[in-house]
């Protein structure tokens, strides 16, 4: 099968923001996997003398299948991208080449190398080698076409706050596990049973081989095809969820189906302009916050649900703009 690089090259005052936005888009286009391309990003010292140089411009990069659904998708992203510009400051280019799957899968990985994400775990792509410190635990990643590599910030801080949460024996349920990197951490940080669900089946082939590859049993975890938690029966002490702002919320309406009361619901990938109605929903589901940790333009929530609506929580909730 091949495949086609949609590459939206922009400009804007708020690049975080835009290359959101932009992510989102393809999102909706059924394209959950992109590539970001940021001028800032400065390579650390684990990064190979081999690895590639930094981008010109800011760009975010989707990939179509290369089949009967190609024209439409095209159009679609074309339709969605004049009415982003159309309320959102920021000028674009796109283009488009055909590259097949080999292809597609080698030209990645000079952006990927072995990375700490909190002192205790370092994420390491399969194909490089690494000796850890004292006290380090390796999760070894191969992203495939699911990406989830650990190195996006919303990663970092979601794995933060498991590290602090995740207790030893917790049946751990992850909503929208793509690479399957927010399950191993938690197996490594001493968790029990697991549990995942994506929509997208390939997301789920690739997560199942990274388990595997981290030397987790067969029989330790569960994964599940479907939206959000329609597919999920039972309870779980931990509900992780690292994907849009939106997608959180509509998450929180049926979140109490698989928490029970003490359980704790940790989310990321919130922009900051996001975090008060994310906030407002946790609460007024009946979540009391725990932690709210930020970097860059991002936020991760930690909160603990309760059967009932903390009366001072809630009128605070109400008062968030």
């Amino acid at each position: 099968m091949h495949w086609i690089a949609a590459k939206v090259t922009f400009n804007s005052p708020s690049t975080d923001l835009t290359a959101e936005l932009i992510a989102e888009l393809f999102d909706t286009l059924g394209i959950s996997g992109v590539v970001v391309d940021d001028p800032g990003l400065e390579p650390t010292d684990d990064w190979g003398a081999d690895a590639v140089p930094r981008p010109a411009q800011p760009a975010v990069t989707g990939y179509f299948p290369g089949d009967h659904r190609a024209p439409r998708l095209r159009r679609d992203l074309e339709a969605g991208l004049a009415a982003l510009a159309a309320r959102h400051p920021m000028t674009y280019t796109t283009a488009y080449d055909n590259l097949d799957e080999q292809v597609w899968a080698e030209s990645w990985k000079a952006f990927f190398h072995p990375q700490p994400i909190t002192p205790r775990l370092v994420v390491k792509p399969t194909w490089c080698d690494y000796t850890p410190r004292p006290g380090e635990q390796v999760i070894e990643i191969d992203p495939g076409m699911a990406f989830g590599t650990g190195t996006h910030p919303t990663t970092g801080l979601c794995v933060q706050l498991l590290e602090r949460y995740c207790r030893p024996g917790q049946r751990v349920l992850d909503v929208g596990t793509g690479s399957g990197i927010l399950l191993i951490a938690a197996a490594k940080l001493g968790a029990g049973r697991l549990a995942g669900v994506d929509n997208d089946p390939l997301a789920l082939g690739v997560a199942r081989a990274n388990l595997l590859q981290n030397k987790l049993s067969p029989e330790r975890f569960a994964l599940i095809c479907g939206h959000l938690l329609a597919p999920i029966a039972g309870h779980h002490d931990l509900v992780l969820a690292n994907i849009l702002a939106d997608v959180i919320i509509e998450l929180l309406d049926t979140v109490a189906t698989v928490l029970p009361p003490g359980g704790r619901f940790i989310c990321s990938g919130i922009l900051r302009k996001q975090k008060p109605a994310v906030l407002n929903k946790m609460e007024a589901v009946g979540f009391v916050i725990d932690d709210i940790s930020e970097k860059d333009e991002w936020v991760a929530l930690a909160g603990s649900y309760t059967t009932s609506i903390p009366k001072k929580r809630l009128e605070r909730a109400q008062r968030i703009p």
